[in-house]
């Protein structure tokens, strides 16, 4: 019997039991996941510790129905069980309404089916505090659901989560139906002066208005300045910072003003069996960013988000860099992937390195990008060790597979709208701001409808490295673009694509392409360009014959191309 079912058992023990709410029961099991067939050592991961006092959120007054503000019952219960030593707080079914819930360590927040704790959406009760945001140091208001140099907590059961981001969010009138469009001016707020975003307040508007790194403002210097505009810095749903021991599994969380969970600085965390909505337009409405973390497992769980799903990130240039945490020993595995602009992304923010991820057993169903790696020029840190087996994919409006390092904070849809990606550009000084991506495996992947299979582009000065593909089934309007890469290996490859270049090559150093089958049969199915061409082995197969379908730019050394 695991853990999930045992908790769930005594906390039905535990309703029938008297004693002014407060009931003994050992509420977590303080047992370690380990792991097998992992490409790298990965630590077992310790469950949150948790001591067996319980209490139930009706004995501190709290008053179901979505109208009673319940801000001070959940801070008397997490006292409660705080002056304990800790313990769980049952949430039961119901509405219930409250601002910001500040965690303490050693606690348990279960919410029974049918719990629903909903956040307020009075902005004043969310102050300003000092925080990370898309990795960069700032101020933002406090999260709903908000903790600091923690030990030992837990989001069990099976209840929801509501950030009620809609009162947080500007939303684009090309993203609604005019139906959607009408209710949204109608509910208050302001118009831009072009008719084409809504804004929840005439100071969200102000922010967004000013100048600043996206959705971070670079020109606001005081606290002061930031509280004038207030409105415009959402705060993530989620925010647990520089701790250890944490556990998600069960609950749903939904509608996030910004990001929906983020972990930041977090030693042995584990995210299962949970549900992340947002609604498809929201703006920066990530799933989960795991920012910064060391020894991670998100399994089994859900996500139909506004924006990319699983986001594994580090900190943002010179910031990121000055932090220097890496995120760590990653297992990603049995997760579905609805809506959302990447299934399981790299960055952009990577600028503290991200090693050591395994993703497998993964399903995407028409995310913008399934496997998303993301930097710039500025971002500095390195990427590395990362194994990717056992992903399908389905109507993926642009790149199945995707390294971009000349990203700046589009979408690729958006990318693609505006004209595509840079595929040639000059070489810089190499230095702490270049970003690094290499030793990549990437095998057992069945794509079935994608604008393009595979994009992979590195940077002239820093060429994307010893990535590997291999036992891939693609089917996609476009192939691969192989762009500034050295020690590529495409092997077991059945490619369908309706476009005539299966393979588009510029730049490519120490490139094997073997064992293709596909209806590659063009002349021009294989295109190579570029001086900096260098060792690229074409090895025909039966169904393949890359002798009579490869054109060879005249920019391409001679004897660079081999078959």
């Amino acid at each position: 019997m695991n853990t999930k079912t045992i908790t769930q058992l005594l906390a039905i023990i535990t309703f029938f039991c008297t004693g002014c709410g407060q009931q003994t029961e050992q509420t977590m099991s303080g047992t370690s996941i380990s792991f097998t067939n992992i490409e790298f050592e990965m630590p077992a991961i310790p469950e949150p510790m948790i001591p067996d006092y319980v209490v139930n959120l009706t004995d501190f007054g709290a008053v179901s129905g979505g109208q009673v503000l319940n801000t001070k019952a959940f801070a008397d219960a997490i006292d409660a069980v705080s002056e304990k030593g800790g313990g769980k707080i049952i949430i039961p079914a119901g509405i219930w309404l409250t601002g910001p819930i500040i965690l303490k360590s050693n606690l348990e927040l279960y919410t029974e089916a049918g719990a629903l704790v909903l956040f307020s959406r009075n902005k004043d009760l969310y102050p300003l505090v000092s925080t990370s945001f898309e990795g960069l140091e700032t101020w933002r208001c406090i999260s709903p659901i908000y903790g600091t140099n923690l030990e030992n907590v837990a989001f069990t059961g099976n209840g929801v989560w509501d950030g009620s981001g809609d009162a947080w969010r500007a939303v684009k009138r090309s993203k609604l139906t005019d139906s959607q469009w009408k209710k949204f001016v109608e509910s208050g707020g302001m118009v831009s002066d072009d008719k084409r975003i809504w804004y929840p307040s005439e100071q969200f508007k102000l922010g967004y208005e000013g100048s600043g790194d996206q959705n971070v403002r670079d020109d606001l210097k005081t606290k002061e300045d930031f509280e004038a505009v207030r409105d415009y810095l959402r705060p993530v749903m989620v925010s647990i910072q520089n701790s250890k021991n944490v556990l998600f599994d069960g609950p749903a969380f939904q509608n996030s003003p910004a990001w929906c969970l983020h972990p930041l600085m977090v030693e042995n965390l584990i995210v299962r069996n949970v549900t992340v909505r947002n609604p498809w337009y929201s703006q920066n409405g990530d799933g989960i960013d795991v920012e910064s973390c060391k020894n991670v497992l998100v399994e089994n769980s859900n996500f139909d988000v506004g924006d990319d799903a699983i986001c594994i990130k580090s900190g943002k240039d010179e910031d990121g860099r000055k932090r220097g945490i890496p995120c760590e020993n990653l297992v990603i595995r049995n997760n579905i992937v609805y809506h959302g602009h990447g299934g399981v992304t790299v960055g952009s923010e990577m600028s503290g390195g991200v090693k050591n991820m395994h993703v497998s057993n993964c399903t995407f169903m028409g995310t913008d990008v399934g496997l998303r790696f993301k930097s710039n020029r500025g971002r500095g840190g390195v990427v590395e060790n990362i194994f990717i087996s056992n992903v399908w994919m389905t109507d993926i409006p642009t790149n199945a597979i995707s390294f971009n390092l000349y990203y700046g904070g589009q979408s690729i849809s958006e990318m693609l709208a505006s004209g595509g990606a840079t595929k040639n550009s000059e070489k810089v000084p190499v230095s702490e701001k270049t970003p690094q991506f290499k030793n990549i495996s990437i095998s057992d992947v069945t794509v079935k409808g994608a604008n393009q299979a595979v994009f992979l582009q590195g940077l002239p000065e820093m060429n994307l490295e010893n990535v590997e593909l291999k036992n891939l089934n693609l089917q996609a309007k476009n192939g691969f673009s192989i762009i500034d890469a050295n020690g590529v290996k495409i092997s077991n490859i059945n490619l369908i694509t309706k476009n005539d270049n299966a393979f588009e090559m510029i730049n490519c150093k120490n490139v094997e392409i073997k064992e293709i089958e596909g209806n590659i049969n063009s002349e021009t199915a294989v295109t190579i360009t570029g001086s900096e061409s260098e060792n690229i082995s074409l090895i025909s197969s039966p169904e393949v014959d890359f002798s009579k379908s490869t054109k060879v730019d005249n920019l391409v050394p001679s004897g660079a191309v081999k078959f």
